[in-house]
């Protein structure tokens, strides 16, 4: 009989993984229910600290049936602000691609301490939706991440880099609702309560606007998982020109998926608006904020001021634009959160993860074009 084909252990629930552990090791599958709990603690299978003993043999069989893939930190870059420091981390995967993750302060104590720590984490090398304000859009889409490999940013970044995230949020490289089967695996793993343990209110997927996966998410019924929409324009030829997919999916048909996902009474849509100077910061462009808010809810607006990267389409706002942008959007009722810019020195700030190496690397020929979904 042969053996059955290996499954990397970070992208299964403790249910699949105790399943599979019956069938292909018959004999001393008792220990899988602790093995399952201490590889995500140690990024490894840690026998010695099952309280007995395992042969040799058996443990080099649950190693090879059941392996547990970290992926290889390449640099890390660090940003010391007065707001805490911002780290990001290049990780390598096992076919030789690199992906981006980045561990964000987002709360603090009274002193002036980081209270808590966002690690923010990548769903694909690359991505086809083509927004041009981003530098991920340059690279078009080279493949998915696996469930196991999006679980793995995080488990890689405990173990290796000594980061401890309190929330995670899909904003890193790529669209998270283009690569659903993965993502969808993947939070299974995430808010395993045997594994890492995420509640479901220490998520955030952000999307482009991805309308089938708005749906399959709204499907799942997961009532406090967090959504937010990267809207950056109001106005449906401007949103157009910055982001293809609006070209499927215009404003008026987001706006209802988007009234439709509600699925608890305090839900708050997060609202995510790349400020860049002469291409939406007019006035005009703060009232069509609000009306395209206006039948959401509660709605929170987290202002971005433009990161210029590798190909800068616009100047970074000054402080007096950022100012009075915010001013209009209080004076039209909107909720609004002026998010500090973080990372920016290192490349580590909204749209400006893309691994630009990589890209030039990538022979023409080989390089994958932009899609639109």
């Amino acid at each position: 009989m042969t053996d059955p084909a290996p499954r990397q252990l970070l992208g299964l629930t403790r249910d699949a993984f105790e399943a599979a552990a019956r069938e292909a090791i018959p004999t001393g599958h008792g220990h899988s229910g602790d093995l399952y709990r201490l590889a995500f603690v140690h990024g490894r299978h840690a026998f010695e600290r099952l309280g007995c003993p395992v042969p040799a043999d058996r443990q080099q069989r649950w190693n090879s049936l059941f392996p547990i893939s970290l992926l290889e930190p390449r640099r890390v870059v660090e940003e010391r602000l007065e707001v805490g420091t911002t780290a990001k981390a290049i990780l390598a995967t096992s076919d030789g691609y690199e992906v981006e993750t980045v561990l964000i302060p987002m709360r603090y104590n009274d002193d002036g301490s980081v209270a808590a720590y966002t690690q923010c984490i990548s769903s694909q090398v690359g991505c086809r939706m083509g927004c041009t304000f981003c530098e991920t859009g340059r690279m078009g889409l080279i493949r998915n991440l696996t469930a196991a490999e999006i679980v793995s940013q995080i488990v890689t970044a405990r173990v290796r880099l000594g980061w401890e995230a309190k929330n995670v949020v899909f904003m890193g490289m790529g669209e998270a609702l283009d690569n659903w089967d993965n993502l969808h695996q993947a939070l299974l793993v995430l808010t395993e309560r045997s594994g890492l343990g995420f509640g479901h209110d220490r998520i955030t997927i952000c999307t482009s606007g991805h309308a089938e996966g708005i749906r399959r998410l709204m499907a799942l019924g997961w009532k406090r998982l967090n959504l937010s929409i990267s809207l950056n324009s109001a106005e449906d030829r401007a949103r157009s020109r910055m982001m293809p997919v609006n070209r499927t999916t215009p404003l008026g048909d987001l706006q209802e998926l988007l009234r439709q996902y509600r699925q608890r009474r305090n839900f708050a849509l997060g609202v995510n608006y790349c400020l860049i100077p002469g291409l939406n910061d007019a006035r005009e462009d703060a009232s069509r904020i609000a009306a395209f808010c206006a039948p959401l809810g509660r709605c929170l607006i987290n202002l971005i001021p433009y990161n210029p990267g590798s190909a800068p389409i616009a100047a970074a706002p000054s402080e007096d634009e950022i100012v009075r942008f915010v001013g209009w959007l209080r004076q039209d009722g909107i909720s609004v959160r002026r998010r500090v810019t973080k990372g920016r020195s290192i490349m580590a700030a909204c749209g400006q993860l893309g691994n630009v190496e990589l890209r030039r690397r990538l022979p023409t020929e080989t390089r994958p074009g932009m899609q639109h979904p």
